[in-house]
C-alpha cells in the first residue's frame, strides 16, 4: 500500500509551524509535555490497550517532515499510521515517518511492527535519543486532523498534537501523536 500526500498540503494552504510550548492547551498540557513513553502511560491508564494499524506504506513525507529528517523532496519513507486504543476506543492517532534508508541495520524491525507499539521499541533501546517535543493545534483542514478524525459526526474545533524526532547513531525517525478528545474522558 502506498500513502500519497497531496501537493496542496506542501504549500501555504496548510500552516506547518509547530510551537516549542503547548500554549493554552488546558487539560491536554500534562499529556503533551510528558517526555516519557506515551505507550507506557496509556498501558497504565487503560486495562485494555491496543494498537490498531490504519495505514502503512511508502509515500512522500510532508514538507516540514522532510526538513526535520534531512531528506530530499524526492525521498520516500515508510509512513505508519495507527490508532492507539484505550478500552476499545481510539484515544491517540500516531503518524510515524521512517526513511527507507534507515530500515536496515539498527532499525530493521521497525518496518514490520503490525499491531505492536512503536513506543516500546523506541523507549526500550537505551541508545535512542529523543529530540525536543514540538506542539501544534491542528485545524480541521490539516491532513493529520483529517486522518485522525475520519468519518462523519460531530468533530472538535481542533486537535492537539505533539511530535519529536528519535535518533539512533544519526538514523532519524519522526513520530507525531494526535490526541483525540476521548483521552480526556
Amino acid at each position: 500500500m502506498k500513502i500519497h500526500h497531496s501537493n496542496k498540503y506542501q504549500t501555504a494552504n496548510c500552516n506547518f509551524h509547530w510551537l516549542k510550548k503547548p500554549i493554552l492547551s488546558g487539560r491536554y498540557r500534562s499529556l503533551l509535555q510528558d517526555n516519557g513513553s506515551l505507550t507506557k502511560r496509556l498501558k497504565q491508564r487503560y486495562h485494555d490497550f491496543s494498537v490498531n494499524p490504519a495505514q502503512v506504506g511508502y509515500g512522500k513525507p510532508f514538507f516540514d517532515e522532510l526538513a526535520l529528517l534531512n531528506l530530499a523532496p524526492r525521498n520516500v519513507a515508510l509512513m505508519r499510521e495507527v490508532f492507539l486504543m484505550g478500552n476499545h476506543q481510539a484515544v491517540v492517532f500516531a503518524h510515524s515517518v521512517l526513511p527507507r534508508r534507515i530500515l536496515r541495520g539498527l532499525w530493521v524491525g521497525l518496518g514490520c511492527l503490525g499491531n505492536k507499539p512503536l513506543g516500546a521499541s523506541l523507549f526500550g533501546a537505551p541508545k535512542v535519543k529523543r529530540m525536543a517535543l514540538s506542539y501544534k493545534k491542528l485545524a480541521p483542514q490539516h491532513p493529520l486532523y483529517q486522518r485522525a478524525m475520519p468519518g462523519r459526526g460531530e468533530k472538535p474545533t481542533y486537535l492537539w498534537a505533539r511530535r519529536s524526532v528519535f535518533n539512533l547513531h544519526g538514523a532519524k525517525i519522526m513520530v507525531t501523536e494526535v490526541f483525540l478528545p476521548q483521552i480526556l474522558l
